[in-house]
Parts: C-alpha cells; sequence; structure tokens
C-alpha cells in the first residue's frame, strides 16, 4: 500500500510536468487553450508546471538517494 501511495504522489507531478510542456508546445504552435488570454501567458503557465513537477520529481529522487548514500561527498549531510 505504501508504494502504491509512493507511486501516486510521482505520477502526480509527471502529470503536470506534461501539462507544462503541451501549454508550452502549443504556444509554439499558435494554439490558444481556453482559460488563457494570451499566448505568452500560456507559455509563462506551462514552464511554471514544467519547472515545478521535474523539481519536485528531481527532489524526490536526490532525497531518495541521499538517504541511501548513493550521491557524492558534498551533498552528504553533515551529522552532529
Amino acid at each position: 500500500m505504501i508504494r502504491l501511495f509512493a507511486l501516486i504522489i510521482m505520477v502526480i507531478p509527471g502529470i503536470i510536468a506534461a501539462i507544462g510542456i503541451k501549454l508550452m508546445r502549443d504556444m509554439l504552435f499558435g494554439i490558444l487553450q481556453a482559460p488563457f488570454p494570451y499566448l505568452w501567458i500560456q507559455f509563462l503557465i506551462g514552464f511554471i508546471f514544467f519547472l515545478g513537477g521535474l523539481g519536485f520529481i528531481a527532489g524526490f529522487v536526490f532525497y531518495r538517494d541521499r538517504k541511501r548514500n548513493k550521491v557524492q561527498k558534498r551533498f552528504v549531510k553533515k551529522s552532529k
């Protein structure tokens, strides 16, 4: 059950990042989606979605690797 929750936690940011890529792509082809009045706003929101989803996934992987001591020495947490 815990693995299912972890999968859901990883899939949701992935979907958000994919939506961001789609919004940016649509802007480049001049396709305006319904809730956005201008193309540049659509691109900006898509870029924020993409960075947010990618950042969450990268942070999750980094945290997991840090826990398992699979990162470079400069990223290892110093214990007190």
